[in-house]
């Protein structure tokens, strides 16, 4: 009993000690998506590649915890080509002039059962608005064959994409529009640990 109180007291030390720390989004596991209503009858659904950014998280300083996000908008993907090149284009994502979506947390609010809200300024076709994401992890870590940590994230926020500046739309025939205003997001992202928080930067 006393050999299996002090396994799980080490478990509990390596998980602290492993979360109070920097992470950087793996690209290769991660993707950002998308949900809006096409013509009020059905919902059309894409995602981006490409993420990248970093994440401080420290389960036991959580107001202290921050992150930041880069998403390609170049790489929309709505398994539509036709629908793609639209939502590159000036009418939508203008991804010439606007190739990225950003994100960066400003703060959090503790939430129950190990979710929490993350707010924070998103920029998107070169417009800067406050979203709010609701956050679920980040997961137990687990080691890889190499001993790297992993974990993972998802969170979730809806948006009106007019606040963004993107308002291209039309006006159906039989009443309604072409494209909902509201958009659901969605952002699932596997984080691998750079560097124990505190720790001293490489030369």
């Amino acid at each position: 009993m006393k050999h299996l109180c002090n396994l799980a007291l080490a478990a509990a030390i390596f998980a602290a000690s492993s979360f109070g720390a920097q992470w950087s989004i793996d690209p290769a596991h991660s993707d950002a998506s998308f949900a809006v209503k096409h013509m009020m009858v059905s919902t059309v659904r894409g995602s981006f590649s490409g993420l990248k950014g970093t994440v401080e998280y420290d389960p036991n300083d959580l107001a202290a915890s921050k992150a930041s996000l880069v998403i390609d908008a170049t790489t929309v993907d709505t398994r539509d080509q036709n629908r793609d090149q639209h939502l590159r284009s000036a009418e939508f994502f203008d991804v010439t002039k606007y190739p990225t979506i950003s994100f960066v947390s400003k703060r959090i609010i503790p939430g129950a059962n190990g979710k929490f809200q993350l707010i924070g300024e998103m920029t998107m076709h070169g417009v800067t608005k406050e979203v709010t994401f609701n956050v679920e992890g980040p997961a137990q870590p687990v080691k890889d064959a190499k001993g790297i940590l992993h974990s993972g994230a998802t969170a979730t926020a809806e948006v009106n994409r007019k606040d963004f500046g993107l308002t291209w739309n039309k006006t159906l025939d039989g009443g309604g529009v072409m494209v909902g205003d509201d958009v659901e997001l969605t952002v699932e992202v596997e984080l691998v640990q750079a560097k124990p928080a505190g720790s001293a930067s490489a030369n």
